[in-house]
């Protein structure tokens, strides 16, 4: 039946393209250089198909009847040294479809773009400035651009604080016209991600909730404590260990509760030369998981500690 359906519709010339009614936000923190993306839609996963961003270069948003390659190759684009508005002519060039495409791209020099063909289904726009590029198709109206764009430029914090807020404020102004389903958030740095190999340093989808934005949040929160913990884990590999114990504070104050995070932050601060503030990261990390007692016995980073009376007690 979905073969016969398929060649129906082919037939009377219809497009069986699902469109990705979709808005979000794509933006650069000039202090950080942190490039980013944050995106909702009533469309399954809309993270797997919308945000695109590779550190030191830029990020890109693809939507409406997405076109996945002006991801990939936006980048690539901007990596060679166009700007955005060149790099969408030249994606735009060779697409018979690119009145339908909806495409936000942000440089990492802060320059923007923001384009919605005039084949996106309605309420469909967009508004850029330096740092940032909105857009949405099958919205309420303006509305939701225009409070989206007022959030992220009065808000603080990290830039994944930044994209969120924009993001709900978006959706508190009427979002997606036909409800909720999935969103996402991207967020990369150069050698942000888990042992400094890659630059994810935010990377979170939920694809089907019926309160993405709640759920979001919820992993937004461990998200910002797991990227402080990977920057704090892979400074400490290269040796720099005051770096590491900076971004291992930071971590351990988000996560407060996390015995792991605890446990690292008795390793971090044992190599900078603070021994009792590590057996009191170590009290505490073996309180919130007595399990992790068998690790420090024979872990070669604590082996400063062991014979330490308050050490053996611990880790008895």
């Amino acid at each position: 039946m979905l073969a016969l359906a398929l060649s129906v519709a082919l037939a009377f010339g219809a497009s069986v393209q699902q469109p990705i009614a979709t808005f979000s936000i794509v933006a650069r923190d000039p202090a950080t250089g942190e490039l980013g993306v944050a995106v909702a839609s009533r469309f399954f996963a809309v993270g797997s198909v919308v945000p695109w961003a590779k550190a030191g270069v830029g990020a890109v948003a693809t939507q409406s009847f997405a076109n996945t390659t002006y991801g990939p190759r936006g980048l690539d684009l901007l990596e060679r040294g166009a700007t955005p508005a060149q790099a969408l002519a030249i994606l735009q060039r060779d697409d018979g479809d690119r009145d339908q495409r909806q495409v936000g791209i942000v440089a990492a020099d802060g320059a923007s773009i923001t384009f919605s063909g005039k084949g996106c289904n309605p309420w469909a726009g967009g508004r850029s400035g330096k740092d940032y590029a909105i857009q949405g198709n099958i919205l309420t109206g303006e509305p939701v651009v225009a409070a989206m764009e007022k959030a992220f430029l009065a808000s603080r914090g990290t830039l994944a604080d930044r994209l969120y807020a924009s993001l709900a404020a978006g959706d508190a102004a009427g979002g997606d016209s036909r409800g909720h389903q999935s969103a996402a958030l991207l967020v990369v740095k150069a050698k942000a991600g888990y042992g400094g190999f890659s630059d994810r340093a935010i990377d979170i989808r939920v694809d089907d909730h019926a309160d993405p934005f709640r759920e979001l949040k919820r992993l937004l929160d461990y998200a910002q404590m797991n990227y402080a913990w990977n920057e704090g884990w892979t400074a400490f590999t290269e040796k720099r260990f005051d770096a590491a114990l900076v971004a291992q504070e930071r971590a351990a104050r988000l996560g407060p509760q996390n015995g792991e995070v605890l446990y690292d932050l008795a390793v971090i601060r044992l190599a900078a030369g603070k021994r009792a503030e590590a057996l009191d990261a170590l009290d505490k990390a073996l309180r919130a998981n007595p399990k992790l007692a068998t690790q420090a016995k024979g872990d070669k980073d604590l082996a400063a500690l062991r014979g330490d009376p308050a050490f053996e007690k611990l880790a008895r």
